[in-house]
């Protein structure tokens, strides 16, 4: 991820910080609730993970969970917070846990549908504990029926020391618009409730995430005004343009970005143009075509990061993440992670992990 601040974002964040701190101070009986919506790539997913940055005191507890790409079921969000957690001390039925964890051994046989959702306020709740803690909802327009309904329960429970956290698109973008706008329905209608709609960034913030990428640089007017018409303000379109033309001088902007495997070659004295080593083509010698966010994700596989870290480094939701990860398994003709991984060690790829921090 290019180093760059949350340009645009500001009042935001500090209205987040507020909430965070009101739920700090144990105002009210219920869950303070922070809905923040837009567009794909606006930056919804960044702006969740700088504010956990700033928090203060750092939540004791941080649940966070997305809807799962390729085999929805019931209760998704859920079973996201639950992976990887160690959940043999919560005080609930096996049997169900297991079912609402969506692990491969649990049983058939379902608890009827109140009850089940009973249950997994009750995860919630033990998760949370004394709390305070942060519960992060990533793309809620892509949960299914279950998780949109839990979400709704979380939203109004009593004596829940929590600030509910919602990331989503517009409803109509949603799998199911219907279920989306009643669910955003109910969430904003939460007393207190903290609505945020992420727009495209303005030109004046674009000329500052030049002038933080390229610093000592004060871009033009012109240039300014090309990227800002060219990205349409969008924070992600813009973080591509940057990543495919890094190291490039900033007028360098202006052209369209190389593709990997028809990158020029500078000629050489002799008139005859080079060809380039296939072991440092980006588009692998399998023919590959990457973009260069796939590419900073492939670095991310290769140093064995989680889809969550991997999140948290580019500063894109984990659902994001998921979905360059299956472009990467189907462009490489990978079985799995490990193996396109390997397969850009094989062929010596120029990739390199992101600096957390």
């Amino acid at each position: 991820m290019m180093p760059v601040s949350m340009v645009g974002r500001a009042g935001e964040l500090a209205e987040l910080d507020r909430a965070w701190s009101a739920v700090v101070a144990g105002r009210g009986r219920t869950p303070a609730v922070a809905v923040v919506s837009g567009g794909a790539g606006v930056g919804k997913s960044l702006l969740v993970s700088a504010a956990l940055d700033v928090f203060t005191p750092r939540p004791a507890v941080v649940l966070s969970g997305a809807a799962r790409v390729h085999s929805p079921a019931p209760y998704d969000w859920l079973a996201a917070v639950l992976s990887g957690r160690d959940t043999s001390r919560l005080d609930l039925p096996s049997d169900a846990l297991a079912w609402l964890a969506q692990h491969p051994e649990a049983p058939r046989e379902r608890y009827a549908p109140g009850a089940l959702l009973r249950l997994a306020v009750r995860t919630v709740r033990l998760l949370v504990g004394d709390g305070p803690a942060v519960v992060v909802v990533e793309d809620l327009h892509a949960l299914d029926p279950a998780s949109l309904n839990l979400i709704g329960e979380l939203a109004t429970a009593p004596d829940l020391p929590a600030l509910l956290v919602v990331a989503t698109r517009p409803a109509e973008e949603a799998v199911t618009p219907d279920l989306a706008l009643r669910a955003l329905s109910r969430l904003c209608g939460v007393r207190g409730v903290v609505r945020q709609h992420l727009g495209p960034l303005r030109p004046g913030d674009v000329a500052e995430v030049l002038t933080q990428v390229y610093a000592g640089t004060r871009p033009s007017g012109r240039l300014v005004t090309s990227l800002w018409r060219r990205t349409g303000g969008n924070p992600f379109a813009l973080t591509e343009l940057l990543a495919a033309h890094a190291g490039q001088p900033l007028e360098a902007l202006l052209r369209p970005a190389p593709s990997p495997r028809t990158a020029a070659v500078p000629r050489p004295a002799g008139g005859r143009r080079r060809t380039p080593p296939r072991a440092a083509d980006p588009s692998g010698p399998d023919g590959a075509e990457l973009t260069g966010r796939e590419i900073e994700v492939l670095g991310c596989l290769v140093a064995g990061m989680s889809n969550k870290q991997v999140a948290k480094a580019l500063g894109i939701s984990v659902r994001t993440v998921t979905v360059h990860v299956s472009n990467l398994l189907r462009k490489t003709g990978a079985a799995s992670r490990t193996e396109v991984a390997l397969w850009a060690v094989r062929h010596r790829l120029p990739v390199t992990a992101p600096v957390d921090g």
